[in-house]
């Protein structure tokens, strides 16, 4: 399943045990309802675990978090890129900063997902790696300087000059890679400064994840755009 319009947001669930099993469950559930009220796009991000399961109930995009790069063989405890296929993923979270790559790894990861005709999203944390990342001609590159997040302050707000020099940097050397601006967004005050500050969606987790009620914290993040 291809992500073609924006905005658009991407939930990365991380292992929080409120994004586990079940709660994954109604957790993309929850996704896929605000994305059906409000025409949003939303993508879920599970464990590996739970990808299969809810790549069949319900109908928003499902990525992996992580895709080692390797082949198939004996690679105890990686992620084939044929595996998270198989289970339903439609494209994969690249170099995120808990699971952090080199730039060798990056791009065969990339080519295996551009050959499998799915989904590449590389996270990044300045300006140089995402310059460096969109040469490799990724579909999305996700800014997140690693140091606000989970920290509930919002690179939108705290560095916008990461987010706009990413932009730039990145339309300068492929046009057709778009940007995401993630670490600690989780109002639509948050996701309304993002945007305005070029990027085309958001990357998050904590703030979603933990809410009391996720649904309308959701709700609430695509309430000004």
């Amino acid at each position: 399943m291809k992500i073609t319009q924006t905005p658009l947001v991407i939930l990365n669930f991380k292992t929080y045990l409120e994004s586990t099993g079940e709660k994954a469950l109604q957790l993309a559930r929850a996704l896929e309802q605000v994305a059906e009220e409000t025409g949003v796009n939303m993508v879920a991000a599970p464990q590996g675990a739970d990808l299969w399961r809810l790549s069949q109930e319900v109908k928003i995009p499902v990525l992996a978090q992580h895709i080692d790069p390797v082949d198939a063989g004996g690679h105890t405890g990686s992620m084939l890129i044929e595996c998270a296929k198989e289970a339903g993923a439609s494209g994969t979270l690249i170099n995120h900063s808990e699971q952090r790559m080199q730039l060798a790894d990056i791009d065969t990861v990339i080519s295996k997902v551009t050959a499998a005709e799915m989904i590449s999203v590389v996270c990044t944390n300045n300006v140089e790696t995402s310059a460096a990342s969109a040469s490799l001609k990724p579909d999305f590159v996700a800014i997140e300087p690693p140091e606000l997040i989970g920290s509930g302050i919002p690179v939108s707000q705290a560095e916008p000059e990461i987010v706009e020099g990413s932009v730039a940097a990145i339309k300068d050397i492929n046009p057709n890679v778009r940007v995401l601006c993630g670490a600690g967004i989780s109002t639509g005050d948050d996701m309304k400064a993002a945007l305005e500050l070029g990027s085309e969606g958001v990357l998050l987790a904590s703030g979603i994840i933990l809410a009391s009620d996720p649904k309308q914290a959701l709700l609430d993040l695509v309430s000004k755009i």
